[in-house]
């Protein structure tokens, strides 16, 4: 059943998406538990505590986040199989839950905008979809900073909730996007999270080093499906240069990215004002262009492609035996 529901959950969040109509009428998965996160985050996360003490505060916080988002989803799974034709309402819940259709959407308004507009249009459309400090960037970097975040949220967004939700279904794809969630708001080491937030950094990084790796094999394959050379570069970029990532997680997708399209992503960028290190993912160019985004949509939506492929061969062995 899981890899039924995740085959239909991918096709109705990539031909319909989460309408803004509903987000501003009951929000969206993520932000109910952007809410439980905040709310324990002020409670419990008070600097009077000491380092340990915060640690533990942080480590109970994802606790119950994860039993909070496990036994609700659970209960929703449990009371919609009950029901006729149940599994495609909960198909349609746990669309939600991915984010293929939005993500293309929100990368392909950087292009447009830099096309169309130019620099500061650009600037404006990729902060959109990134934590860094846009305002200094050039275009060649707003360029890249939509390409970086594509690669990475095709892992955050698209693979992994699909592939914990074809492990464990609802609970497992919403667990997922807790963890993950959690990560974004309190897993920063900031100095007010470097203890509080520790759980919440260190189970994202475990639970999402599977999605990591398929979302470079599934790059990989996407590009050998046009240019066998760029695959090649693409898997050897994922061998020499993922590893040096500041991220556990994100250099895997955007070493494979940068290979198959030839560029150099990553590197020094700008947080909060501060200039963050980090390596390069990739020996090509650095100065990405708009056709280098439209280039990087083609290739995510191939290897969201095979993604929903594979998962529909997984269901169709799973009915088959």
């Amino acid at each position: 059943m899981t890899a039924a529901l995740t085959f239909l959950a991918l096709m109705i969040e990539l031909l319909v998406g989460y309408p803004d109509w509903l987000v501003r009428a009951i929000g969206h998965p993520v932000t109910w538990a952007g809410r439980l996160i905040g709310a324990l985050d002020a409670a419990w996360n008070r600097a009077s505590a000491d380092p340990p003490t915060r640690r533990r505060l942080g480590m109970l916080c994802v606790l119950l986040l994860v039993l909070v988002a496990g036994g609700v989803s659970w209960a929703l799974q449990r009371a919609l199989l009950a029901l006729p034709f149940g599994v495609v309402a909960l198909a349609v819940l746990a669309s939600s839950l991915l984010a293929q259709r939005s993500l293309a959407a929100h990368v392909a308004r950087v292009a447009d905008a830099l096309e169309r507009d130019g620099l500061l249009a650009g600037r404006t459309a990729v902060a959109h979809i990134v934590g860094r400090d846009t305002m200094a960037l050039d275009a060649a970097g707003v360029a890249r900073a939509a390409i970086e975040s594509l690669a990475e949220n095709f892992s955050d967004g698209g693979v992994a909730p699909a592939l914990w939700m074809a492990i464990a279904g609802l609970p497992g794809a919403a667990i997922y996007k807790a963890v993950n969630t959690a990560d974004s708001m309190i897993g920063h080491r900031t100095e007010r999270h470097a203890a509080f937030g520790w759980a919440a950094a260190r189970l994202d990084d475990l639970v999402n080093l599977p999605a990591s790796l398929l979302s470079a094999l599934l790059l990989v394959a996407a590009a050998a499906l046009d240019d066998r050379a760029a695959a090649a570069a693409a898997w050897r970029t994922v061998r020499r240069d993922a590893s040096h990532h500041r991220s556990p997680n994100a250099g895997f997708p955007e070493a494979a990215m940068a290979g198959a399209l030839g560029l150099a992503l990553a590197g020094p960028r700008i947080y909060g004002g501060v200039e963050v290190h980090d390596a390069l993912m990739g020996d090509g160019r650095r100065d990405a262009t708009a056709s280098d985004l439209r280039k990087a949509l083609a290739l995510y939506r191939r290897a969201d492609g095979i993604l929903i492929g594979l998962v529909a061969i997984v269901a169709l062995l799973m009915f088959a035996l």
